[in-house]
C-alpha cells in the first residue's frame, strides 16, 4: 500500500513547517536575550571578532594561536551560560528547538527514515483507523477517576497503572495488554494514552477498530491485484512496535477472521511485538466466540485488565 506522491509531499509541506516554526522559536528566544542580556550579544561579537583574529596570527605561522583561541572561547562559553543561569534560563535556552530532536525534523537520520518519518506514512496510510482523532480525546492529560467508585475504581486504578508500567518498559520488556469489560468503561480511553505515549517516544504504532482491521485484511487478501498492497499491509501489522485492536468482537466473525486474527497474534508475538486489545466481552464469551487457540494465545501472552462500572458517555450525557 504505497504512498502517492500528493501524500508524500503532504508529509513533507508538514517537515517544512515544523522547520519553520523551529526557526521562529529560536529566533524569538533570541531576541530576548538580546533585549534582556545586552552583554550576551557582545559576548557572542567578541566570538567573532577572536575567531577572525587568532585565524590571522595562525596563518602568520603563530602555532599557539589555535590553543589561545580554545582557552579564550571557552572562557567566553562559561560566561554566557552563567549569564543564563543568573537571568533564570536554562543553559539550552538558545540550542534550536525541534519537534523531533533525532532527525532535526527532516525526516531523515544518515539517510535513513527516522520513527517519525516512519510513523507520518502509517499514519496516512491507515488514516481511516482514525487514531490522530482518538488522541485528542484519549490521552492521560485527560484522566480522571470521578466517574469510578469501589471495585469499578480499584480496577480502574489497576489497569492505569498496568499501562503506565508497559509504557514505562516497553523498550526492554516485551508485553501484550487486554482489555475487557462492560461498554464505556475506559478501555478504548486507555488504548489512547498508551498509543499517544509511545508514539511521542518515536514508536510506530497502527490503530484499528476490529470491523475496519479485518475488513482491509478481507480486501487485499482477495484482491488477486494487490499483492504487493497485500505484502506491505501484513509486513506493517506484523512489524510495528504496537498493533492496537480496538473492540474485538464488533468484526463478522467467521473462519477468515479468526484464522487472520491468530495470525496476527502468533506472527507478532514470534517477532516480540506488542500488541493492544480491547473488547467488550467476557473472557467466558471470548472463549465460546473463537478458537480455543486464539482464546489461550490471548490468556497466556496477555496481561488481562478488567473494567467495570457505568457507561461513562452516559454519565457524562446525563451531567
Amino acid at each position: 500500500m504505497p504512498l502517492t506522491n500528493t501524500q508524500y509531499d503532504r508529509i513533507f509541506r508538514q517537515y517544512e513547517e515544523k522547520q519553520r516554526q523551529s526557526r521562529l522559536e529560536a529566533e524569538r528566544r533570541r531576541d530576548y536575550v538580546y533585549e534582556r542580556l545586552p552583554i550576551y550579544r557582545e559576548l557572542e561579537d567578541e566570538t567573532a571578532s577572536l575567531s577572525v583574529a587568532q585565524g590571522k596570527k595562525l596563518l602568520a605561522g603563530d602555532d599557539a594561536a589555535l590553543s589561545e583561541l580554545r582557552k579564550k572561547l571557552a572562557a567566553i562559553k562559561k560566561q554566557k551560560a552563567q549569564l543564563l543561569s543568573d537571568a533564570g534560563l536554562p543553559a539550552d535556552y538558545l540550542e534550536p528547538v525541534f519537534v523531533c530532536p533525532d532527525c532535526r525534523d527532516t525526516g531523515y537520520i544518515d539517510r535513513e527514515k527516522c520513527h517519525c518519518l516512519r510513523q507520518s506514512e502509517i499514519s496516512l496510510l491507515y488514516e481511516q483507523s482514525g487514531i490522530q482523532d482518538m488522541l485528542k480525546h484519549n490521552n492521560f492529560s485527560l484522566l480522571s477517576y470521578e466517574y469510578y467508585a469501589g471495585e469499578a475504581l480499584a480496577l480502574f486504578r489497576h489497569a492505569v497503572n498496568t499501562c503506565q508500567s508497559f509504557i514505562e518498559n516497553f523498550n526492554s520488556d516485551y508485553r501484550n495488554l487486554f482489555f475487557y469489560g462492560t461498554v464505556g468503561t475506559g478501555k478504548s480511553f486507555l488504548s489512547g494514552c498508551v498509543a499517544k505515549e509511545l508514539m511521542d517516544q518515536g514508536h510506530s504504532v497502527i490503530y484499528f477498530g476490529a470491523a475496519g482491521l479485518f475488513d482491509l485484511l478481507s480486501k487485499v487478501s482477495f484482491d488477486a491485484k494487490s499483492r504487493d498492497e497485500r505484502q506491505n499491509t501484513y509486513s506493517d501489522l506484523y512489524q510495528c512496535d504496537l498493533l492496537i485492536i480496538d473492540d474485538l468482537g464488533t468484526e463478522l466473525t467467521n473462519q477468515f477472521t479468526a484464522s487472520q486474527l491468530f495470525s496476527l497474534l502468533n506472527e507478532r508475538q514470534l517477532g516480540k511485538k506488542s500488541t493492544l486489545i480491547s473488547t467488550n466481552f467476557s473472557l467466558a464469551e471470548l472463549r465460546d466466540r473463537y478458537s480455543d487457540r486464539i482464546f489461550s494465545r490471548i490468556t497466556s501472552n496477555f496481561e488481562v485488565c478488567r473494567l467495570a462500572g457505568e457507561d461513562i458517555r452516559m454519565h457524562k450525557l446525563r451531567k
